[in-house]
C-alpha cells in the first residue's frame, strides 16, 4: 500500500473533530408521523453519514425489506415507517458494522413495546457516544504512531493493521458472548473442562479393544 502520511495525519485530525461531535439522535428527535421508504433512506442516510459509501451504500430500500422480511425489525405499518422502525434501523445499521443479522436478531428482537424500545435505543445512544470517545482516543494515538513509526516502517500500514486486529478481537470477543445467551452452564463447562484435559489423559480414557469389558459385552 501507499499512503501520503501527511494526508492520512491531516484526515484523522477530521475524523477526530468531527467524532467528538457527532450523536445519534435522542429518541423524540426521529420522526414519527410515518415516512416513505424513500424519505427513510434518506433520513438514515443523513443520521449515519459517518459510514462509507464508496463501495456501496449501506440502507437500500432493498435492505429494510430484508430486515423486515428476515423479521429483524417490525413490518410497515401501511406502507409508512415511524420512529419505532427508524430507531431500529439506527442500531442494526450500526451493529451491522460488526455483527451478522442473525446475531443482531438475538440482540433485540423485533417484537419487543415501544416503551421497552425507547429504553434501549436510549441506552444504546449513550453507550454509542461513550464508545466513541474511546475511538477517538485511538485516532489520536493513531496519527501519533504514524508520526513516530520505527525507520522502514510505514505508519499507515502499521495504523490500518491495528485497526484491523481491534476491529476483528472486538467481533470474537461480541459473538462469543451472544453465543452465551442461553447456554447451559454445566455444558458449557463440562466442554471446557474436556478441553483442558492433556492429550496423555485423554488417551488414557479412551477403551482399548482388548480391555475386560469389551469382551465381557
Amino acid at each position: 500500500m501507499q499512503f501520503d502520511q501527511e494526508l492520512v495525519s491531516h484526515k484523522l485530525k477530521r475524523w477526530d473533530a468531527y467524532i467528538q461531535n457527532y450523536r445519534l439522535p435522542e429518541w423524540e428527535a426521529i420522526p414519527d408521523f410515518g415516512l416513505y421508504m424513500d424519505q427513510v433512506v434518506a433520513l438514515t442516510e443523513q443520521y449515519l453519514d459517518f459510514i462509507p459509501t464508496e463501495k456501496e451504500r449501506f440502507v437500500t430500500p432493498s435492505t429494510i425489506n430484508n430486515y423486515v422480511r428476515l423479521k429483524v425489525m417490525p413490518a410497515p405499518a401501511g406502507r409508512k415507517y415511524y420512529r419505532l422502525h427508524i430507531a431500529y434501523l439506527l442500531i442494526i445499521l450500526t451493529l451491522k458494522q460488526s455483527l451478522s443479522i442473525s446475531d443482531i436478531h438475538r440482540v433485540i428482537p423485533p417484537d419487543i413495546s415501544v416503551e421497552r424500545l425507547q429504553i434501549i435505543y436510549g441506552y444504546y445512544c449513550r453507550i454509542f457516544h461513550n464508545l466513541s470517545l474511546f475511538f477517538i482516543r485511538q485516532v489520536q494515538s493513531g496519527d501519533h504512531s504514524i508520526r513516530s513509526a520505527p525507520e522502514g516502517l510505514n505508519g499507515a500500514e502499521l495504523l490500518v493493521v491495528e485497526s484491523a486486529l481491534i476491529a476483528g478481537f472486538s467481533r470474537i470477543l461480541a459473538e462469543k458472548l451472544i453465543r452465551l445467551d442461553e447456554a447451559d452452564p454445566e455444558r458449557v463447562l463440562a466442554a471446557e473442562q474436556q478441553e483442558s484435559t492433556p492429550p496423555s489423559e485423554k488417551k488414557k480414557k479412551k477403551k482399548s479393544i482388548f480391555s475386560a469389558d469389551v469382551f465381557t459385552r
